[in-house]
């Protein structure tokens, strides 16, 4: 043909390899399959897998006090000091308030997800989508210190009550011992209000898709067969939507185990594990301590995904 005569000897040797290097790629799909995969695996073997073995390794390294510097002696000490009462006490309260949050996410998910779900329809729909994901378009700093504003004393949240008459709910509500606080924003109410805001897309998503797949039909034939609407919900729908609920509590509740800013910015003072492996490996240098503190959150999710898969939450994701 004259375009194949008029190409230059080295363009027609590159479109020749190129041929037959995809000739070769057609014909070994295994081999093309492991040119695909080699990338991510090595970044998931690399990078995040190697992180997380040099974390377990230093956790069992010692530390010296004196010279303020670690050194390679294996010990056990630092997972024993994990029982002392004063860091046993950071790891229930962080334990508390991730459940806590998890349970609150829930509560407040499951209706918005269900109705996202079954009745918006069209610009409704998106509408929701949009009020669902737009916080999780803006800084999460941004968002925390919002919130320190809102909940301070003369912030839009004692305004409203005030204009509600509703100022001595709050400071009864404030009172109890585990729950409030001087303030608002120095109360643990506080901050698992912060901490709720924060996470709620992460719960309500993954529920919303759970729940989209449950067949409509379903529950008309529950109603039909004169089930009220709590039996339908407790026998029906809850059972086939509670992947999704396992599927965004996995996010809700390791996000809360590991943050360390939230803690810091709203609700009284005491340290959460993200805080105290922050303040021991950026401010003391105490690496083997701090990457004990961090194997809590891994052993806790580690039991809640297994408690999770025993319970056949998985079977259906």
């Amino acid at each position: 043909m004259p375009e194949t005569l008029a190409m230059p000897p080295l363009a027609a040797t590159q479109g020749g390899l190129r041929r037959r290097l995809s000739n070769l790629l057609y014909q070994r799909r295994n081999l093309t399959l492991l040119l695909l995969l080699t990338p991510p695996l090595l970044w998931f073997g690399v990078v995040y897998v190697g992180s997380l073995l040099t974390l377990l390794v230093q956790s069992v390294f010692t530390f010296d006090d004196l010279a303020m510097s670690v050194t390679p002696e294996l010990t056990s000490q630092n997972f024993q000091d994990l029982l002392v009462a004063a860091n046993l006490d950071i790891v229930l309260r962080t334990l508390s308030m991730a459940m806590a949050v998890t349970l609150g996410t829930v509560v407040l998910g499951f209706p918005m997800a269900y109705y996202m779900a079954h009745y918006a329809r069209g610009w409704e729909k998106g509408f929701f989508y949009v009020g669902v994901m737009l916080p999780m378009w803006a800084s999460y700093i941004v968002k925390a210190y919002a919130w320190t504003v809102l909940l301070a004393q003369g912030g839009v949240v004692y305004w409203v009550l005030d204009h509600l008459g509703l100022r001595g709910v709050l400071q009864a509500v404030l009172n109890i011992p585990a729950i409030g606080g001087e303030t608002l924003a120095t109360s643990n109410l506080g901050r698992f209000l912060v901490f709720t805001y924060i996470w709620l897309p992460f719960m309500v998503l993954p529920i919303q898709a759970a729940i989209e797949r449950v067949p409509g039909n379903l529950l008309l034939a529950s109603a039909d067969l004169g089930a009220k609407p709590w039996q339908t919900f407790r026998t029906v729908l809850w059972p086939l939507a509670f992947p999704g609920v396992v599927a965004g509590s996995i996010f809700t509740f390791s996000l809360t185990l590991g943050d360390y800013i939230i803690p810091q910015l709203v609700g009284p003072s005491g340290l959460y594990i993200g805080s105290m492996v922050y303040t021991l490996q950026g401010t003391i240098g105490n690496l083997p301590m701090a990457a004990a503190f961090t194997c809590v959150p891994i052993v806790l999710i580690t039991l809640y995904l297994g408690v999770a898969r025993r319970l056949g939450a998985f079977n259906a994701l």
